[in-house]
């Protein structure tokens, strides 16, 4: 049985989404993790999500913010870069992690 959401909640779930849809890989993603917080299941967000994207809503809720194209290209480039760096900087402490454990003398 399908659980019914007020607007509000679809309202502010969506937006949320949209705003953050920048930090994760997919509409997906961010349905997954996001949808949790917001009490609502992560697959009715992501449509939610998919069905204001189509109906023209801009990621991070903003219209015409003034950007030219160009910038925002660079924009979306810098963002995947971040979000690249993350990544990586969280595999690095993980592995720093493991071998300084590997590495320690009471470590049998």
């Amino acid at each position: 049985m399908s659980k019914r959401y007020p607007p509000e909640v679809r309202e502010k779930a969506v937006r949320l989404v949209l705003e953050r849809l920048d930090e994760f890989e997919s509409p997906y993603a961010a349905a997954k993790a996001i949808g949790p917080l917001v009490d609502v299941h992560y697959e009715t967000l992501r449509v939610w999500v998919k069905k204001a994207l189509a109906e023209g809503s801009r990621p991070g809720g903003k219209g015409g913010s003034g950007v030219s194209d160009a910038e925002r290209d660079e924009l979306l480039k810098l963002r995947k870069e971040v979000r690249d760096l993350k990544q990586a900087n969280e595999i690095l402490k993980l592995a720093s992690a493991f071998f300084a454990r590997e590495l320690d003398p009471r470590h049998p």
